[in-house]
Order: C-alpha cells, then structure tokens, then sequence
C-alpha cells in the first residue's frame, strides 16, 4: 500500500464515482480501476461497492478512509516541516485559527512579512479552539492562536493582553444604566447567546453572585452568536476585539464590567515536538505585537486617566 494508492482510494470515496474521481486526478479511468484493484487485492477486502454510476464505501472502505486522512495529512505535515527548514522566510506555514481571531490577526507584523517575502505561503485551517487543538495535537497545523480559557497540558503558549466580554443588546431589550457598560446583577434573568466554551464560567461567576443564569441560545461559533443576537434571539456575550469582524447594526454594545470575565488570544504549540524556522518566527511576531499592543493600550489609558483625572482618583 502506497501514498499514491491512498490518494486514489480517497478521491473515489470522495466523488462517489470513479469517472469523477479520474477527472479529478487528472488520470484516465483505466489505471484508477487498476490501483483500486491492487489495494483490494493487497489487503484482502473489498472497499468500494461499485454501481453503474455509483461507488460507495463498505464497512472496510470506511475503516480505510478514516485512517488514510489521516496519514496523508501527517504526510503532508512532514512535507512542509523539510520544505520550510530555513530562515523562516519561505515555504508553507500550516496555522489553526479560530473565528474570534478576524479583530486581532493577522497582525501588523504578519502583514509586512507577506508583502517582503511572496513566495512564502501561510495555510489557515479554522475551526473552534478545541478543534484547532486536535489539529495541533494531530500535526497538521505547525500553530494555532485561539482564546482562553482551554487546557494548557502539551502545550507551550504566549498569551496576548487581555480583552473585555462585549455584551450585544438587541432592538427591543433594555438593559443596563449605564450607556457604555453593563453589569451580571443586570443581565441576571436576561435571555443570552453565548458561546459554548464560555458556558460553564459563566454559570460558575452568576452563581457565585447568586444571580439567575439564562443561556437562551448556546452556539459552537462566536459568529453564531453574534448573529443569532442581532436577530432578536437575546442579549449576545462575545470577545470585545471580535465586533470588528461582523456586521452588528441595530445592536447597543456595552463592556460587560466583571473582572473575572475576560479572555485572551492565543499562540499555541507543542511542547517537545520539532518547530519549523518559520513557525518559530510567526511566533515571534505574534509576541511582538502583542507587546506593542500591550503598550498601546496603556498609553491610551494613561492618556484617558490625563484627560479626566477625577475618574482615575476613584
């Protein structure tokens, strides 16, 4: 069993037809026919049903499909790893981000190193901060950045400053006094939209201040929440840099005042496993910006404390 027998077990899984998948492969359909042959014969069960315009997977052709995904994305993995060796200024970085990433990166930094290198390639896989941690522990990202909270074991990690939860309220429901923040004691009994992995801390800080939690929409996607908000569904809880990413019109957005109830970006990566120059430099760049980040911020509240001194003293 060969890479390129995988290649060719894979894409006739995939189109559910062998004259589809020859076309795809850019082969003639006789020599698809021929490899699919010899891997049956070679392993000794039949993996492909095969119709008059039909090819379906048996239960063995399941179990091999599984398993051959996987091994050509470890190959593929090990293939960038090689092709990158280097300065950290070519070849293709393999990064897992998450949805909540679009306000913060790509970063500034990030921005110039694609602009002065153009033959380096960056390959984003996305998905949540769970399944960007699969794809880390699995190999196939070389990093991921995704948002606190989630297990630290495995990994080694740079956080960026720490950011607000932003509340979204929609037409319709009031709440709050205050014209710019909002505070759990106001939003106790108010239907919200959150996000999963937010959950528990949140039901964990409304009980602490014995206050009645209401989670009336839970979504996998920070996106998700924020547009089923928008909609009507209920007072929408997401990272305070996200809202630059998504449209929120009709919405009154307040900084949600609990100092428990914060979040960070992420960079993240293997611990003890080989890291290609040019994750390595991603990684020092995401530091970097993150620092001036950090510095921007607190001379901008230096600046606001300056401006209006009697708000600082309380």
């Amino acid at each position: 069993m060969n890479l390129r027998q995988l290649e060719y077990f894979m894409a006739i899984a995939e189109e559910h037809q062998i004259t589809a998948a020859a076309r795809r492969l850019h082969i003639t359909q006789p020599p698809l026919s021929y490899e699919l042959s010899s891997l049956e014969r070679e392993l000794g069960v039949k993996l492909i049903e095969r119709g008059p315009r039909s090819a379906e997977l048996t239960e063995a052709g399941q179990l091999l499909y599984a398993r051959a995904e996987r091994i050509l994305s470890l190959t593929s993995a090990a293939t960038r790893e090689v092709k990158s060796f280097g300065q950290g200024t070519s070849g293709t970085l393999s990064v897992g981000i998450i949805s909540s990433s679009g306000g913060f990166m790509p970063t500034p930094s990030m921005q110039r190193l694609c602009r002065n290198y153009p033959q380096l390639r960056l390959e984003l896989h996305e998905g949540n901060t769970y399944e960007v941690l699969d794809m880390l522990k699995r190999g196939e990202v070389d990093v991921g950045v995704v948002r606190t909270p989630f297990p630290l074991d495995g990994l080694n990690v740079t956080y960026a400053s720490t950011e607000r939860m932003l509340a979204l309220i929609p037409k319709g429901i009031r709440c709050g006094k205050s014209p710019d923040t909002i505070t759990l004691e106001e939003l106790s009994g108010q239907p919200l939209v959150i996000y999963r992995r937010f959950e528990h801390l949140l039901e964990d800080l409304f009980n602490e201040r014995q206050l009645t939690f209401f989670p009336a929409c839970v979504a996998d996607d920070a996106r998700t929440a924020c547009v089923w908000s928008t909609r009507g569904m209920g007072i929408g809880l997401v990272p305070e840099s996200f809202l630059a990413t998504m449209k929120h019109g009709g919405t009154t957005n307040k900084i949600v005042d609990c100092p428990e109830l914060v979040t960070q970006m992420t960079a993240v990566w293997r611990k003890g496993s080989y890291l290609p120059p040019l994750a390595e430099r991603f990684i020092k760049m995401f530091e970097n910006d993150c620092a001036e980040e950090a510095k921007a911020k607190e001379a901008q509240k230096a600046q606001e404390e300056a401006e209006d001194p009697e708000d600082a003293s309380e």
